[in-house]
């Protein structure tokens, strides 16, 4: 298991030399690759996001993840921090997933919508801990526990968005999505971190399970850590749920 930061790519895009996961992975399994080793990425991340991805070292292992992917025994949970205080303390997205520009006009390639003639995605939310930001805006947020029964592309993000919630930092779902062209067109600027609040879209890989054998967990990364220890004052009235740690 690897603990993933943020701004680092699963593989390689473009033979640009760029790091990546998979690159520093072969490099730090050198012995084991000359030694019939292999390194299989069993599940992946967007490049913003953080956390746990599970790798297998040999074809037996990978194999033996890929199947219990197939039959639905891994079990993943995330965190992300979004907008806005929800109404519930749990809720369930049974929303399908589709690219949005294979039903409609798109200026973005790889965005997701809901969509009735898309692929079954299902999303369970749970509210962590609620919180304001200090300043003249009073700006209110929440650490959202999500646990995915599909794995389709964005889904999370798209879920929260469609729920009045979106991810703080989201660049595609947030907002605007002419935000996620400008930073395409100019990269970070002072106007991106007005409207976005952070660099990348606060969502995390917290936790990977496999029924009865593993479980693994890990808690909010550093910067996430540090934006919210800035920001935060939570709400007086919480639940036994808003108690937790949101790391655990």
């Amino acid at each position: 298991m690897v603990d993933k930061p943020p701004f680092l790519l699963i593989h390689p895009s473009k033979p640009d030399g760029t790091p990546t996961l998979w690159a520093a992975l072969r490099e730090l399994l050198a012995f084991e690759l000359v030694n019939g080793g292999q390194v299989s990425i069993v599940n992946r991340l967007d490049r913003e996001t953080s956390g746990l991805v599970l790798v297998a070292k040999n074809a037996a292992t990978a194999r033996r993840f890929g199947l219990a992917m197939q039959a639905q025994l891994v079990a993943k949970e995330y965190l992300g921090i979004v907008r806005g205080w929800p109404a519930w303390e749990t809720t369930t997205m049974d929303a399908p997933l589709a690219r949005q520009g294979a039903h409609g006009p798109s200026a973005i390639w790889l965005k997701q919508a809901i969509h009735e003639k898309g692929a079954a995605a299902v999303t369970e939310f749970r509210v962590e801990k609620r919180f304001v930001r200090p300043g003249d805006r009073g700006d209110r947020f929440t650490i959202i526990r999500a646990i995915p029964s599909t794995g389709r592309t964005h889904q999370i993000r798209v879920h929260l968005a469609h729920l009045g919630h979106p991810i703080v930092g989201d660049k595609l779902y947030g907002p605007n999505e002419k935000l996620y062209l400008r930073f395409i067109e100019r990269g970070w600027t002072e106007e991106l971190a007005g409207q976005l609040l952070l660099p990348r879209h606060a969502l995390h890989s917290a936790r990977i399970s496999l029924e009865g054998e593993f479980d693994w967990q890990s808690r909010l990364p550093e910067d996430l850590q540090n934006w919210m220890r800035s920001s935060q004052h939570c709400h007086p009235e919480r639940s036994a749920a808003e108690s937790k740690d949101p790391g655990e």
